[in-house]
């Protein structure tokens, strides 16, 4: 395609993250560009409309209401529940805030291209939508992802909440039940229990965020659990006998009922190509309906490639981010990078935040790299203490050098952290990881008193021995001045 003409150097199919990321580089540097998707509502994708914007908001909304509670130990009197409907018409005021940038017509004022409705594929390097046929010498499938649902009997009866349809509420529910315990149930679990609902969480795995180290997640179940949370583990909704009644299937013991006024579902999400007509792009997808992907986000087809949630591999917005940062590399040049999630991070945006970055335990292992594990609690960190957090966590993987030769850096592997605001205190151990910084750099910093950050070097100064070698040599420099 590249030697015939085309209507477009570029065609996006989906205006999130990733469709949004690669649509204004392109547009950019002067290429033509078009951006599709159903709705001008649809654009801003998931993370704007349902997720990461919304969510976020309404976190900073129960932090809020919390922290007025929690201050009643000074005196201060505060009673009764949070406004649901002032609560909701904060977080669309935020929404709508970044929609000013996020919108069909603003795009189009940065030259990209964007057309309304739904798209087929109608050949190789064409797509078809609002009966007009447009080319493109590269195309990306960017079309995100959608919320599993709940199929157990008696769903039928219930009205199911998802992150699609949760802000919608204008009523705070006296009893919220949350089907899930991943960051999606977590999250909004934690702040809805905060705004004065009653939430009971029933998650069918032995722990919540079950992809976070036991000693992280156990002191955030802690909390949860502390206020007010009522968590049931190894569980899950075997039916439901009305529509305010479930039962619940402990994998061990009898079911049990729990009542309800609202049910909140966060159990995953799933990728859908229906109507696309893959097919007749040459694109090929598995038995489970995943498309089929090489290590450089390419089909089938090697000019159409995928990204975002729609690569069905780690979901996150800035996963996306990443996936763009890729794909326009290889847009422009004869080297191709590989995709290479080795320094990936996450956070999970409850209080106390979960952040995660680079390797864990199970992949060190999987991979035979030798690492030594190192931990902390925050009971004695200066900041804690005044700020009332002592039981943060910080875990991080040490790289086990064979031969610790002088001057030999040991990186820092990958690491997990629980505090208030981890997500940001751990932005320096991201870039020594992604940098392949050894501890030394962090070990030589000053840190301004009494920054909470500090408890990043408190954790590399707790492990730096002094070897009897090292101590006669001090000995022996220090006699001789």
């Amino acid at each position: 395609m590249s030697e015939i003409a085309a209507d477009f150097d570029l065609i996006v199919l989906g205006a999130g993250s990733a469709g949004l990321g690669l649509s204004l580089f392109m547009a950019r540097v002067d290429l033509r560009v078009l951006l599709i998707d159903l709705t001008a509502e649809d654009v801003g994708g998931d993370c704007l409309n349902h997720g990461c914007v919304p969510s976020k908001a309404l976190i900073h909304a129960a932090r809020q209401v919390h922290n007025a509670r929690q201050a009643t130990q000074f005196g201060l009197q505060v009673s009764g529940a949070a406004d649901m409907g002032k609560v909701m018409d904060y977080v669309q005021g935020r929404q709508d805030i970044i929609r000013h940038h996020e919108n069909p017509d603003y795009l189009r004022g940065l030259g990209v291209t964007v057309e309304i409705g739904r798209p087929r594929f109608v050949g190789d390097h064409a797509v078809e939508v609002n009966g007009h046929t447009y080319t493109g010498r590269k195309l990306v499938v960017a079309t995100g992802s959608r919320p599993e649902q709940l199929d157990v009997p008696g769903a039928d009866q219930v009205e199911l909440y998802d992150n699609q349809r949760v802000w919608d509420l204008r009523e705070l529910p006296q009893r919220l039940l949350v089907v899930g315990g991943g960051p999606n149930g977590v999250e909004l679990g934690q702040a809805m229990q905060r705004l004065g609902a009653q939430v009971t969480m029933v998650h069918r795995g032995e722990a919540i965020l079950e992809n976070e180290d036991p000693a992280i997640r156990a002191v955030l179940a802690e909390r949860l659990r502390a206020e007010g949370l009522t968590i049931h583990l190894e569980a899950e909704v075997e039916a439901f006998t009305s529509a305010s009644q479930a039962r619940i299937k402990p994998k061990s013991g009898d079911s049990f009922a729990v009542d309800f006024d609202v049910v909140y579902v966060a159990i995953g999400r799933h990728v859908s190509f229906e109507g696309l007509q893959l097919e007749q792009a040459g694109v090929e997808v598995d038995e489970k309906g995943h498309i089929k992907l090489n290590e450089h986000l390419q089909t089938t087809n090697s000019d159409i490639f995928v990204a975002g949630d729609a690569a069905n591999s780690l979901k996150f917005s800035h996963g996306a981010e990443l996936h763009v940062r890729m794909l326009l590399f290889n847009f422009f040049s004869p080297i191709k990078k590989k995709l290479d999630y080795d320094h990936f991070s996450w956070v999970t945006f409850t209080d106390p935040e979960v952040a995660h970055f680079g390797l864990d335990a199970a992949e060190l292992d999987k991979r035979g790299t030798a690492y030594e594990r190192w931990e902390t609690s925050f009971a004695d960190d200066d900041r804690a203490v005044v700020d009332s957090y002592r039981d943060g966590h910080l875990l991080l993987f040490i790289e086990k050098n064979a031969l610790p030769l002088p001057g030999r850096k040991r990186r820092i592997l990958g690491g997990a952290m629980v505090a208030p605001g981890a997500g940001e205190l751990i932005q320096e151990l991201i870039l020594a990881n992604t940098s392949g910084l050894g501890i030394s750099e962090l070990f030589d910093k000053v840190y301004p008193y009494p920054v909470a950050a500090r408890i990043n070097q408190k954790l590399i100064v707790d492990h730096q021995d002094v070897s009897p070698l090292l101590q006669t040599a001090l000995d022996v420099a220090f006699k001789l001045q």
